[in-house]
Formats: structure tokens, C-alpha cells, sequence
């Protein structure tokens, strides 16, 4: 009767113990065929000349991407396209950008060049104060913007510019205001009007760049001389709800503004 009563426990354990491993394998079967399920559609997705170098991997619905692209907005597009693909839990983006080398400097002015004249022709160019910084190819970009759109236009270019690889988003985007949107019209008419500045209104990239956040204005940009730079201040003051004006505007030439 002792050894009876000791098997039927231990019968009972062994049991329990098949129910657990079996149950572990039909998890890990069923884990094994989800992942293998999202790799299969995320090659689909990433089934592209410019992803032709990217490979992908899945454990746990966590998806891995590396191997090589041309251009650093290439690798986002491959994460933004695995993020939307079902049952995807994350990302780690491995992906290493392998485009054209260029020098910090060049590629700084090219970029700076490229920016200036974003956003023509959907009049908000003159309100769009970005900066730029270059570091080792890494381009951190700061600043304010108008709207968002702006601010997208700004990345998207910057994204996928050759020698670019990678990208630090810094830029604010001025808060909605209708007194703002006011103060901003009456600041651009106000100073590209004037006689001694109207020679700027005449460039599409609108060299002086009129910031307006909360009734406070800021000036930025390029001008010709410290007399264009002192005119553009006191008109600037001249525009009612003004809280303060902050020039900020660069001098051709000067040690500053080189």
C-alpha cells in the first residue's frame, strides 16, 4: 500500500510535466510560424531595388533589419514600412547607410543651399528659420518652423540627400496663432517693402527669415551690411503687437557669418 500511494504522485507529476512541455512546444510552434509569418511579409514590403542589400530577421515578433543602403532616408522608409507590417511587436534597425562620401563642410553649404529655397511658392518660406550643423555626415537640424509640413519638407530633403547618414531632429514648430499669423504677414510686407531692403524680396529663398512666436519676432538670415541688418530691426519694432524683436540677422563678410 506505501509503494502504491508513492507511484500514484509521482504518475501524477510525469503527468502534469508532459502537459507543461507539450503545451511549451505548441507556444514555441506557434511563436516559430507568427515570426516566420511577419519575415515573410516584411520582405515583401522591403521587396525593392533600394533594399536590395537589406536583410531581415524575427524572434519574439521583434523584427531585426541590416545590411546596407544608399541613402539614410532609405533606411527609414524600411522601418517605417516594418512598423506597419501585422503582428510586428518592434524594430531594431541595424541598417548602416554606405552612400558617397563627402566632406562636413561641403555637405553642410549644399544642404544649407537646398533648404533655402525649400518650401517656394507655398508662401511660407520667409517664416521658416532652420538651422543646420554637420558632424562626421551626421546633420543635426534645429530651428523653427512654420507648420509641420515644413518641418517634414525639411527632413524628407535632408533625409535623402547623398553623404548623409543620419539625421538629429531639432526643430520646433511655431505654436498656432492667429495673431501671430497677423504679426508675421505685417513683419514680411513691413521690412521687404522698405526702400533699403526690397532688394531681398526679390530672391525666392527670402534671406531675411521672420520668426514669430507667442508676439515675439526674430530675425535671421544673411543681409549685406550692418546697415540693411539695423533697418531691418527698427522696422521690424514698427509692426503693433510686437512683444520684442530679436535680430539675429547675419552680416556678409563678417567673422559671424562666415
Amino acid at each position: 500500500m506505501k509503494v502504491q500511494s508513492l507511484k500514484q504522485p509521482m504518475g501524477g507529476v510525469l503527468l502534469a510535466c508532459l502537459v507543461a512541455v507539450g503545451a511549451v512546444r505548441a507556444h514555441a510552434q506557434g511563436s516559430s510560424a507568427q515570426d516566420q509569418q511577419i519575415q515573410t511579409e516584411v520582405s515583401k514590403a522591403l521587396d525593392a531595388k533600394r533594399f536590395k542589400d537589406v536583410h531581415v530577421a524575427v524572434h519574439g515578433q521583434i523584427v531585426t533589419l541590416t545590411g546596407t543602403v544608399e541613402l539614410y532616408g532609405y533606411k527609414e522608409d524600411a522601418d517605417r514600412k516594418t512598423h506597419h507590417r501585422k503582428g510586428v511587436q518592434g524594430v531594431e534597425n541595424l541598417i548602416t547607410v554606405q552612400g558617397p562620401q563627402v566632406d562636413d563642410v561641403q555637405l553642410r553649404n549644399k544642404l544649407a543651399e537646398k533648404l533655402a529655397y525649400d518650401r517656394v511658392g507655398y508662401g511660407t518660406t520667409a517664416f521658416n528659420a532652420i538651422s543646420i550643423a554637420v558632424q562626421h555626415g551626421v546633420v543635426t537640424l534645429g530651428g523653427v518652423a512654420y507648420g509641420p509640413q515644413d518641418k517634414d519638407s525639411a527632413l524628407s530633403l535632408v533625409s535623402y540627400y547623398p553623404g548623409v547618414r543620419d539625421v538629429i531632429d531639432n526643430i520646433d514648430v511655431a505654436p498656432p496663432s492667429p495673431m501671430d499669423d497677423r504679426i508675421r504677414i505685417e513683419e514680411a510686407r513691413t521690412i521687404y517693402s522698405t526702400p533699403q531692403l526690397s532688394k531681398y524680396a526679390m530672391d525666392p529663398a527670402k534671406p531675411i527669415r521672420i520668426t514669430v512666436v507667442n508676439g515675439n519676432v526674430t530675425l535671421s538670415g544673411m543681409v549685406d551690411n550692418q546697415g540693411d541688418k539695423d533697418v531691418a530691426n527698427i522696422r521690424a519694432n514698427t509692426v503693433p503687437g510686437v512683444f520684442k524683436v530679436i535680430n539675429n540677422l547675419q552680416v556678409a563678410g563678417a567673422s559671424d557669418g562666415r
